[in-house]
């Protein structure tokens, strides 16, 4: 499957918020992020990850292919009131200068990389105390639920799409830590309530993988009226509630 965010970037700014609040508290509560550290957003698409460091007085420096998101990026931080660099490159090769950066975060794009390499990327432009962050904050389907029938409905659209299904939680990249030689690997995770009207679940589901990131505009369109039906006929509250999974793995260079 051919995926490319840079299509769908009108719909991700709006509708994919990113991370709820909570989650930025918990990096700071838990001591993984400190107000003024030096951070590089991987894989920052439309900057949500990067905004709300940016916010809590962090220097943000922003890192994507898709220069379409990168524009979106900076258009929502003007909007924000915050400054956050972006540059156009692959988490694989930044071409950044080693040892700049106290933290490096991924949000929701870890899967998309080469992770052997990336982690030995990150790794490369840590500080000797830095660390490695990777997150997620992803829908988790429920017999009957509109998760699960949404993504039936991608899966019926798109048979090249084969993300359904999943539990939020992310084994894999611990071990990507752990061979890129981070240690002091630590998790947490909590569930939250994301609350959708029927327009923003339909602009979150355009903004997806397997829809607007890699089918063509006539078929989103054909996805999207037939979304907007099966809302209206088994999910007719207006606004409604989404589960939701929070996970993060950190993992530091210099270790204990």
């Amino acid at each position: 499957m051919n995926v490319d965010f840079g299509k769908t970037a009108p719909d991700y700014g709006r509708h994919r918020a990113g991370f709820p609040e909570t989650f930025f508290d918990r990096l700071f509560s838990s001591g993984w992020v400190q107000a003024d550290a030096k951070v590089l957003d991987l894989g920052t698409g439309t900057g949500t990850v990067a905004r709300g460091l940016a916010q809590r007085h962090c220097a943000v420096t922003g890192l994507d292919p898709a220069s379409s998101m990168l524009l979106e990026a900076a258009r929502l931080d003007d909007e924000a009131g915050v400054k956050i660099k972006y540059i156009e490159a692959s988490a694989e090769e930044t071409g950044l200068p080693s040892q700049a950066f106290d933290i490096v975060i991924a949000g929701q794009c870890w899967h998309w990389f080469d992770r052997r390499r990336a982690a030995a990327e990150a790794r490369r432009l840590l500080s000797p105390r830095g660390s490695l962050i990777i997150a997620h904050f992803d829908w988790i389907p429920l017999a009957g639920n509109v998760v699960a029938v949404t993504e039936q409905l991608i899966a019926t659209h798109n048979p090249e799409w084969t993300m359904g299904g999943g539990a939020g939680i992310h084994p894999r990249w611990l071990a990507d830590m752990a061979i890129a030689q981070f240690a002091d690997i630590e998790t947490f995770s909590f569930d939250v309530a994301a609350s959708y009207s029927h327009e923003a679940w339909r602009g979150r589901i355009r903004a997806s993988a397997g829809v607007g990131a890699s089918l063509s505009a006539q078929a989103v369109d054909v996805f999207d009226a037939a979304l907007a039906a099966t809302l209206a006929h088994q999910f007719p509250a207006d606004p409604f509630d989404v589960p939701h999974r929070v996970w993060a793995v950190r993992g530091s260079k210099g270790g204990s």
